[in-house]
């Protein structure tokens, strides 16, 4: 059977123009690649259409619509999942619009069908009580204590993704003057990442103990599980979660979630705090758009308004003058 023209530019669009051109990254595309998948599915049961004789020309705006209600009404997928599903497809028939013109109406309607707004969410940060707590939870006097004492302490002090910190080498480390990590962030991007001194004693350590020091252990993972091989992502998260669990036997106070990508946003916001700009936030945690880092000058004004607010409610009120007894303003509001 001949392929189908739409087989022929998903193809082409997931292998050639997502990882080729644009140079995103394996992560990336495959979050775009589950979106066409649920496409698929939706159009293979919810429509009946033989995914072997599905068109460009069957995808259309009433299609797409219906897919995002689908994924509304039977997956109960957030806003925030239903615009991301829309976000690629739109960036499909961008690219097919040059690729075959004659369905450039077809694809103009379907860029048309605009991304829901929803409700902004204020970012979820530690504050430096809790971030200490949970950095001096690994043991020290155990192997894996100390891999994990670093593994966080570098997850905070760089502000890594967790992909970032998986894929992370014993030769992108430098310990010398001035000490920094070389991280490969979205889009392929290098941006390399200044360490506190704390981290950087951490990481010496590290590398000696594991023999990551010598150069031809460069290519090595430098965090490595019990097999030799790089972490999961989930094997991340479930090291964060271990110590996370230690901190709230202790405090029971603490019963904020945390993630690895918390971490990240308490790094975010301690430096906006220290009085870091907006711009070399921006660069030091590899944000792509400037109003991506926006979210930590938003998140910092609302922490100092409850700040006020809460002064404001402690303080009594002054005495306020009352208006009806100034004669002359009253003659005046009479004159108008």
């Amino acid at each position: 059977m001949k392929p189908t023209d739409f087989s022929i530019q998903v193809t082409q669009f997931l292998t050639h123009y997502l990882a080729a051109q644009r140079n995103l990254s394996p992560n990336t595309i495959k979050a775009y690649r589950d979106a066409f998948t649920l496409l698929l599915r939706f159009c293979r049961d919810a429509r009946g259409i033989a995914l072997e004789r599905l068109s460009l020309a069957q995808i259309d705006a009433p299609l797409v619509e219906a897919f995002l209600h689908h994924l509304a009404k039977d997956r109960h997928a957030s806003i925030r999942t239903q615009n991301h599903r829309l976000a690629v497809l739109h960036a499909f028939f961008r690219y097919v619009q040059s690729e075959v013109p004659e369905r450039m109406l077809q694809c103009q309607q379907i860029l048309a069908i605009p991304l829901q707004r929803h409700a902004r969410t204020n970012i979820g940060y530690l504050s430096k009580e809790d971030l200490a707590r949970l950095l001096g939870q690994p043991d020290l006097h155990l192997r894996e204590g100390r891999r994990d004492a670093v593994l966080l302490s570098v997850l905070y002090d760089t502000g890594a993704r967790v992909q970032e910190l998986i894929d992370l080498n014993a030769g992108d480390v430098r310990l010398a003057s001035p000490a920094q990590v070389r991280l490969m962030g979205k889009g392929r991007k290098m941006r390399a990442v200044p360490l506190m001194d704390g981290t950087v004693q951490l990481l010496r350590e590290h590398l000696r103990e594991n023999a990551l020091d010598r150069p031809e252990h460069a290519e090595h993972p430098l965090f490595q599980n019990r097999q030799g091989g790089r972490f999961s992502r989930s094997g991340v998260r479930y090291i964060l979660q271990t110590y996370v669990r230690a901190v709230r036997c202790d405090h029971p106070g603490f019963t904020q979630p945390v993630s690895p990508h918390r971490l990240r946003h308490t790094k975010g916001m301690h430096l906006l705090q220290s009085g870091v700009s907006l711009e070399i936030i921006r660069d030091f945690l590899g944000h792509v758009d400037a109003k991506t880092t926006q979210i930590y000058a938003r998140a910092n004004l609302e922490m100092k308004r409850r700040a006020l607010e809460k002064v404001a409610d402690d303080a009594p009120l002054p005495k306020m003058p009352s208006w009806t007894q100034n004669k002359t303003l009253l003659e005046w509001l009479h004159s108008l």
